[in-house]
This record gives structure tokens, sequence and C-alpha cells, in this order.
């Protein structure tokens, strides 16, 4: 993925009904060889501002190849590799904040 200089990065996935969503990309992991990327539905962060706590929950998606050398993003169905990757995800975002 190339670097954005700071630029939002937005993906329009597919899900299971056929139904497009924008997502926004918020953060991205290399763990155990695989590379996973955090996500939000791109109208996420203009609710979070609105809600009390200012949160917002985002999706974990596994970067990888389909048969054509394609790059897909796929949910991460094991439970214990999608608690290894959302703990690296968490311990990342809450060194992004400013407690002061």
């Amino acid at each position: 993925m190339e670097e954005m200089n700071n630029e939002r990065e937005f993906f329009t996935l597919t899900d299971e009904e056929g139904n497009e969503v924008e997502f926004e990309l918020i953060g991205s992991v290399d763990l155990n060889g695989n590379t996973y990327y955090a996500m939000i539905p791109a109208d996420a962060a203009d609710k979070a501002q609105e809600a009390d706590d200012g949160f917002c929950e985002y999706v974990i998606l596994r970067v990888e190849k389909d048969e054509d050398g394609e790059y897909t993003l796929v949910s991460v169905d094991d439970d214990d590799e999608f608690d290894d990757v959302a703990d690296r995800f968490d311990d990342m975002f809450s060194e992004e904040i400013d407690y002061d």
C-alpha cells in the first residue's frame, strides 16, 4: 500500500448481501507474516464526534492475494488470530491517545 502523506484512504467493500459500503483505513499492522487493516465505515468518524464518548468501533480485515494475484481483504474468522490482531491494534491506538 502506498503512503498517502496524511491523506485519508477509503475502500469500497461489498458485504455478503452484495451491498457496497465505503470504509476508511485507520491503521495497519504486520503480524505473523500477514498484513491486517483496521477500518471504520466512512461516516463513522462523524457519528463518533456526535456520540458522548467519541468512540467508534472498527473492523479488522486481512490482506490476501487471490488466485489471479490480486490483493483482496478478507474477514478474520479464527478467534485466536482475531484476538491477537485486535490486541495489537488496541495497543497501537492507545499509544496514539494524548492523555494530557
